[in-house]
């Protein structure tokens, strides 16, 4: 299976628990026999989305945006599984992760289907994916917890990921959630 991980952590200190479970996430994948390629996205030269649709009418798949997320882009349309990896701020992704997300569209189509009673746009191509979430934080909080969790549920929704699961981490914490990483990755290798 081909993994892919967005690392959207900043790469100052605030950014190091983040970068370690992409590190951890990254070995614990290729242990399962998977396929690594990892993007540290505040590390490239990723620009907003103007939301100018040029992907879907000018020039259908390709972002009119030339930077550093077409790597990015080409290498999710080959992913089984993706993994996103970010601190947890207000419930939300970080800004790296949240740019290069927002320029996922040239991997959606122009179009409208109903999945699950509501309106989204299909993907372009027909791989569908497992999606990992993982989260880091100093301390708990439930609310922005809460938050983050909904946020994954809702872009899994929009992808129509097969098989998705979130996981906040926090500093100090112990080993624990790798057990669920690997459970995830091997059940996840096994659904497409």
């Amino acid at each position: 299976m081909n993994v892919i991980i967005l690392d959207g952590g900043p790469r100052d200190a605030r950014g190091a628990s983040a970068r370690a479970l992409a590190a951890e996430a990254g070995a614990l994948a290729r242990a399962g026999g998977h396929d690594v390629t990892a993007f540290a996205l505040d590390g490239l030269d990723i620009k907003p989305c103007r939301g100018c649709f040029a992907c879907w009418v000018k020039h259908p798949g390709a972002c009119a945006i030339k930077d550093d997320q077409e790597p990015v882009l080409r290498a999710l349309a080959a992913a089984d599984i993706l993994i996103w990896v970010t601190p947890v701020t207000f419930g939300g992704y970080a800004p790296a992760l949240k740019k290069a997300l927002d320029r996922f569209i040239p991997n959606t189509l122009p179009f409208f289907v109903i999945r699950r009673g509501e309106v989204h746009h299909p993907p372009r191509y027909e791989r569908r994916r497992s999606l990992l979430v993982l989260g880091s934080r100093p301390a708990p909080d439930a609310e922005a917890e809460a938050v983050f969790h909904r946020v994954a549920e809702r872009n899994a929704l929009n992808l129509d990921s097969i098989r998705t699961l979130s996981i906040v981490v926090h500093d100090g914490e112990a080993d624990g959630y790798k057990g669920r990483v690997s459970e995830f990755l091997a059940a996840a290798g096994g659904a497409q």
